[in-house]
């Protein structure tokens, strides 16, 4: 009788562990949903690049997992640091990926802070310049080459963490630029002198189209990496010439294959950060974070972490599910 009961619950055991593991396979997939039970503290370290006598500033979001992880990096935009955007850090390292936000000496917050308020706006123009452009596109290959080398070593909070081998960017406005110029964005010459060919997928807010730059059929028709393009109708910023239509003509001009754009009604610059900027003209759409958010980790899991059914959300009817009426949405 003894060993009847111990069989009957060991067979009740595995009908349960087979009900729960079927009840996880039915789940739909769902780019919003996160454990928040367990979080990790950022770690602040600091990337010494030698042969520019150049230190470049990075934070580090770690997900609980202590596997190997796939890596996205974040560029900031013009006056902005490491500490910027923490809602992206904090919810695509609880998805599973290592988050490394990049700060750019020379564009980030010391343009301002130390500036009196009347000089502010001159300063910040006068660091959107061609040099900050490429010390920036300089600044992401040589974090790449200091986590390969973390990775590796016996003495780091990120030795074995990485998966380098499914490497995303990203970046907003400067950090858009910064993003494009490294993943495939082409000179007017046709040059493409700054992509780094470690980074299999990239992701751009405020994307950037020169207006005085050239066609934009020879900037992006080379690029053969998976983008996604975030924008909002009211996509202008007080520092450079980009307007809505010059961001609106990178679409386009990229080639078919993974390629994906989101346009978000009424939202201005600073929809994709966590401030306000100055000259903001109206209250901030709390369902645009939730859009960036869904959308930017299916593209992740997509393509980093080539998971079919984030393919399928993206590409099929998953994107209507978080989107408002008048949000546009587009792939080819």
């Amino acid at each position: 009788m003894q060993n009847d009961m111990r069989f009957i619950r060991g067979l009740a055991f595995s009908v349960l562990a087979f009900a729960a593991v079927v009840s996880a396979a039915d789940q739909p997939y769902n780019p919003l949903d996160v454990s928040t039970s367990v979080r990790t503290e950022p770690v602040d370290v600091d990337v010494k690049d030698s042969k520019r006598s150049r230190t470049i500033p990075v934070r580090v979001y770690l997900p609980t997992e202590k596997a190997a992880a796939p890596v996205v990096l974040f560029s900031h935009g013009l006056g902005g640091s490491r500490e910027g955007n923490p809602y992206l850090g904090k919810h695509w390292s609880a998805r599973g990926y290592v988050v490394v936000f990049l700060q750019h000496p020379g564009s980030d917050d010391s343009v301002w802070k130390e500036t009196p308020i009347g000089q502010r706006l001159a300063a910040m123009k006068q660091a959107a310049n061609l040099q900050n452009t490429l010390l920036r596109f300089k600044d992401v290959s040589a974090v790449i080459d200091q986590l390969e080398q973390w990775n590796q070593s016996n003495d780091s909070p990120l030795t074995g963490r990485l998966n380098l081998k499914h490497l995303g960017m990203s970046g907003h406005s400067f950090g858009a630029v910064t993003t494009q110029g490294v993943s495939g964005q082409r000179t007017p010459r046709g040059d493409a002198l700054f992509t780094d060919k470690r980074i299999n997928a990239a992701l751009a807010m405020s994307p950037n189209s020169p207006r005085n730059g050239g066609d934009p059929k020879q900037l992006f028709g080379g690029v053969s990496i998976p983008w996604l393009l975030m924008t909002g109708t009211n996509d202008t910023a007080i520092v450079g010439d980009a307007d809505v239509a010059s961001r609106l003509a990178v679409f386009p001009a990229l080639p078919a294959g993974g390629k994906y754009e989101l346009v978000l009604e009424g939202a201005e610059h600073e929809a994709f950060g966590d401030r306000d900027l100055p000259g903001t003209k109206s209250k901030r759409n709390p369902n645009h974070h939730r859009v960036i958010l869904a959308i930017s980790t299916a593209f992740w899991d997509a393509y980093l972490r080539e998971d079919p059914a984030a393919r399928k959300w993206l590409d099929e009817k998953g994107p209507s599910t978080v989107l408002e009426t008048k949000d546009r949405w587009q792939l080819k």
